[in-house]
């Protein structure tokens, strides 16, 4: 399951868009305009975003050079305009894809399920290491100065994007929704003990794991 944001001004649109990608096992948000996709961007972990070009404020090129200045996520467009000189730019800017309206669901569906392949298997690829940490998420394994530890999946998961996104200031809301998706019906409490967890079995190597009075968490590098 992925978390992708949706930005389109057209209501119905984006209506049909999050229906066929809940079909497809992802969870959505919404935006209706630039504005709003900046500040999505800016406060939930999102794997992959669907822009508009054409939105009130700020346009779809706008937000992917922003989108391109704090993540490394899939980025497909839709438009109206067939021109080439708009696809050119969208690829200069950062776009993974293009979608030209009227287009079929299933086939954007199938867009953003091969980026997020790609996208997964270009992060499992590379070992993550800092200090005497290691994350290897091939083999699901994690070393702390040479030592195996034992995590469960969560765990792993929590660690894994940690590690991906350091020295950034997550949310317990913002944790629970991508680590345990936006269906979740625990509590928040549920983060602060996987991390109380996770730091007791990583040992020394837990420090990096910083709590944050009234803000959440963040891996501190």
């Amino acid at each position: 399951m992925a978390i992708i944001l949706i930005a389109e001004d057209e209501k119905n649109m984006q209506d049909i868009i999050a229906e066929y990608m809940k079909r497809g096992g992802h969870s959505c948000i919404t935006a209706d305009d630039g504005i709003d996709a900046v500040a999505i961007l800016k406060n939930n972990p999102v794997d992959l975003a669907i822009l508009d070009i054409m939105m009130p404020h700020l346009d779809g090129f706008t937000v992917c050079k922003i989108a391109r200045e704090m993540y490394d996520l899939p980025i497909i467009f839709l438009t109206a305009k067939e021109g080439e000189d708009d696809k050119l730019k969208g690829y200069d800017i950062g776009a993974d894809d293009y979608v030209t309206k009227p287009f079929s669901p299933k086939v954007l569906l199938a867009k953003v399920n091969a980026l997020l392949r790609r996208s997964s298997l270009e992060n499992t690829r590379e070992a993550l290491t800092v200090g005497n940490l290691t994350l290897v998420p091939a083999s699901h394994s994690v070393t702390a100065a040479g030592d195996n530890i034992d995590l469960t999946h969560k765990e792993f998961e929590l660690l894994r994007f940690f590690m991906q996104n350091k020295n950034q200031v997550f949310s317990r809301e913002q944790l629970l929704n991508r680590i345990w998706g936006y269906d979740f019906e625990g509590s928040t409490r549920t983060v602060d003990t996987h991390i109380k967890t996770l730091r007791q079995k990583l040992g020394s190597e837990g420090r990096y794991i910083v709590t944050l009075i009234r803000s959440g968490y963040k891996f501190e590098v």
